[in-house]
């Protein structure tokens, strides 16, 4: 089990086109904030591509999270955490987990693009939001959709991301500022 995170953090993205910071809450989703803390600390985001990018025919979501090195993904893929409730809505700017079901959150995170509360009675929980940069997520390449296959990028990593969609934004360096 990982260690607790603190109550409020940050956690700066340098991406390929920028840098933004997300405010992290525990009060709004504790078990969401602390699998982030864990992940951020441990370079986990590193080298992850923005691969799912939904912009019609409304702004939506932008989605990254599976790691460009397929053992990585293989150690993580089971690595579930429990659901928390959900307190805060799904607006635009805030950031919350992915996932399939009920209880299978694990690596993958979206950025909320547009005003999505019809995601908070499905169970999707925000655990924060951009506090800075909102200019570099909204420029974050989506030329490619939802078009890459997400079976692929944990069995080939960015190996596969960078032969078929090169052009996709990335994160060069998460890391917890404060």
């Amino acid at each position: 089990m990982a260690s607790q995170a603190p109550d409020v953090f940050q956690v700066k993205f340098e991406c390929s086109n920028g840098t933004f910071v997300v405010e992290c809450n525990r009060s709004w989703a504790p078990h969401g904030a602390d699998r982030v803390h864990e992940l951020v600390e441990s370079g986990f985001y590193d080298a992850a591509r923005f691969f799912r990018v939904v912009i019609s025919p409304r702004p939506f979501v932008i989605q990254f999270g599976l790691p460009g090195d397929p053992a990585i993904a293989k150690q993580w893929a089971d690595a579930v955490i429990p659901d928390d409730p959900v307190k805060q809505t799904n607006a635009s700017g805030t950031v919350t987990f992915a996932m399939r079901g009920p209880n299978t959150r694990t690596t993958q995170l979206f950025i909320n693009l547009g005003d999505n509360a019809f995601l908070d009675s499905q169970g999707f929980s925000p655990f924060g939001r951009v506090l800075q940069g909102a200019d570099v997520v909204k420029s974050i390449n989506g030329e490619y959709g939802e078009r890459p296959d997400q079976g692929r990028i944990q069995s080939m990593g960015n190996a596969y991301l960078e032969r078929e969609f090169p052009r996709l934004d990335y994160i060069k360096t998460a890391s917890v500022i404060g």
